[in-house]
């Protein structure tokens, strides 16, 4: 193992406008050469950066939906091919006549490599979107393993585990995180959960919120990059808007599980015990 393979990862936080495919796709190639220009070779953007957040209803949904062969993703993989990086960001996936999906795609130089479909869908998202059946996709890709989960996914540790134990390095996650009530001197309870999903599972996480009031919400802002001790090396950014956080990851230092001289994360598990019905056999 190489003592260092260091690369940087950006997350744009940007605020799509619903319904506005054309703007977005603008929005979203000017903040990818934004971040390229300054070294990234990991970019995240936000969840349902390709058609924004707050639909009305299933019809609102379908009308900004794209298939994977669709307008946005063919230009994030001219953008990867053209500068040679890595971008994972959310859209609203057509799945056929009567169905969307709240996804992520992966593409970089070679292509689209993975696209996830959201398993663990959020308040609203309940009657819109149908949720995911698929585990979070690894890519080995020439910068990294990299994993892929959306939002509310973050939630659930069991389902983090997954690309951890599949080799993840860097777990990228498109985020949409709506603002709400909490004690002045506190860092959102989101940001809170990706530290603690990255210090259990010892894998750098980046998490791309937006910005932008949509249909009366604000958002956290808190797009964060948090290494596998569980801190942040960027982010959150105090006056929000829009922001393009940078951090030099060295990935190699996701492999090592061991935290003491008789304890290694993944060996010490004693899933028998857990009651998951094997899911994290």
């Amino acid at each position: 193992m190489n003592a260092c393979r260091n690369i940087q990862v950006a997350c744009c936080q940007l605020a799509p406008k619903i319904g506005d495919l054309a703007h977005n796709r603008r929005l979203v190639e000017r903040a990818v050469r934004a971040a390229a220009l300054q070294g990234a070779r990991v970019v995240v953007l936000p969840e349902l950066v390709q058609s924004g957040y707050l639909f009305h209803d299933l019809d609102e949904a379908l009308a900004s939906s794209e298939s994977a062969d669709g307008p946005a993703l063919q230009l994030w993989q001219v953008l990867a091919r053209e500068l040679d990086i890595v971008i994972v960001g959310g859209f609203c996936e057509r799945l056929d006549e009567f169905r969307v999906a709240n996804s992520a795609a992966l593409v970089d130089a070679r292509g689209l490599r993975a696209i996830y479909r959201k398993a663990h869908l959020w308040d609203g998202e309940n009657v819109i979107f149908s949720a995911g059946t698929e585990r979070p996709p690894v890519v080995e890709t020439a910068f990294g393993r990299i994993g892929v989960m959306v939002c509310y996914d973050l939630e659930f540790p069991e389902w983090v585990r997954l690309p951890a134990l599949a080799g993840a390095e860097l777990l990228c996650a498109p985020v949409n995180w709506p603002d709400g009530p909490r004690p002045p001197i506190e860092r959102p309870a989101e940001v809170v959960r990706v530290q603690a999903n990255a210090s259990v599972n010892r894998m750098f996480i980046a998490a791309c919120d937006r910005h932008g009031p949509e249909r009366g919400v604000n958002w956290v802002q808190g797009s964060v990059i948090v290494d596998p001790d569980g801190y942040p090396v960027a982010g959150p950014v105090d006056i929000g808007g829009e922001q393009i956080l940078m951090a030099t990851l060295n990935l190699n230092e996701a492999r090592n599980k061991r935290i003491s001289q008789h304890n290694h994360l993944h060996e010490d598990r004693r899933p028998g015990l857990y009651g998951t019905d094997g899911l994290l056999e």
